[in-house]
């Protein structure tokens, strides 16, 4: 079922920094043996997903950073949920999410718990293991690794760009506060810790030694056309609003490098 590799890594073109992102939500791929169990109508669209952050930030290798890209739907297992019982349930909270974000029942057929397990066997571990190699390798040649786990989200909140710590345990304020300058700089109204204060990739991997982690959501307004938001598709990434947002991340992420390197490791 699970042909395509889970993952896919972008090394730096340019010469590399200390920083490592990982986009866990932005694979679209579902396996024909999955979508035929599900309702009709989630057969064809699944909502809430972080459309197309693997193209808004395909320019990161370009400034020196390494990134890590989910292939597989979060609907197939949520990469940014702990791997533990119950594994399947609620969107918000297990690995395997039994129901949509506005908890509609997903599925015609449910899973087995072998094929449940197949799903972190697979998909799932084999991204940890990818993301802490990366980390470490890192390590190895900085000293240190800032790791950058990125999102997008449609609410509960207004805030334009929201940076999530783990309530100040995964990240030191002087990431958080690059991180939230490189923003600003651009114009983006941020939040600390509002609602989104980091995922399992964010405490999991804040807890390695020697790394940093800091998980950062960034609101679909920001770069996705408005009018498409409450249509049952996936919105498109072709677009001025898209294209505009690009360059104006990629801004944010080439102050984020230059403030890393001086002050950082």
């Amino acid at each position: 079922m699970f042909e395509v590799a889970p993952f896919r890594i972008h090394h730096p073109t340019a010469t590399p920094c200390p920083i490592v992102a990982s986009i866990p939500h932005s694979g679209l791929v579902m396996p024909d043996g999955i979508v035929g169990t599900l309702n009709e109508k989630y057969q064809h669209f699944l909502p809430h997903q972080d459309w197309h952050l693997d193209k808004l930030y395909d320019g990161l290798p370009e400034l020196g950073i390494t990134v890590l890209k989910a292939v597989y739907s979060r609907y197939v297992v949520d990469l940014n949920r702990a791997a533990k019982p119950p594994f399947m349930g609620s969107f918000w909270q297990a690995a395997v999410p039994q129901q949509t974000a506005y908890s509609q029942r997903l599925y015609r057929v449910l899973p087995s718990q072998q094929q449940v397990q197949d799903r972190i066997e697979l998909v799932y571990r084999p991204y940890y293991q990818a993301l802490e190699k990366l980390l470490q390798e890192t390590i190895e040649q900085f000293g240190q690794a800032y790791l950058l786990d990125l999102h997008s989200f449609a609410g509960p909140i207004q805030d334009q760009v929201c940076l999530g710590n783990a309530n100040g345990t995964t990240c030191s304020d002087f990431l958080m506060s690059a991180v939230e300058s490189a923003f600003s700089s651009q114009g983006y109204q941020v939040a600390r810790n509002h609602v989104f204060n980091g995922g399992n990739i964010t405490r999991h991997c804040g807890a390695m030694e020697k790394v940093e982690a800091l998980q950062i959501e960034l609101r679909y307004h920001n770069y996705l056309n408005l009018q498409q938001l409450d249509q049952e598709q996936v919105p498109d990434w072709d677009i001025p609003e898209f294209h505009q947002a690009k360059q104006t991340l990629h801004s944010v992420f080439t102050h984020l490098t230059k403030t890393i390197a001086a002050d950082g490791p």
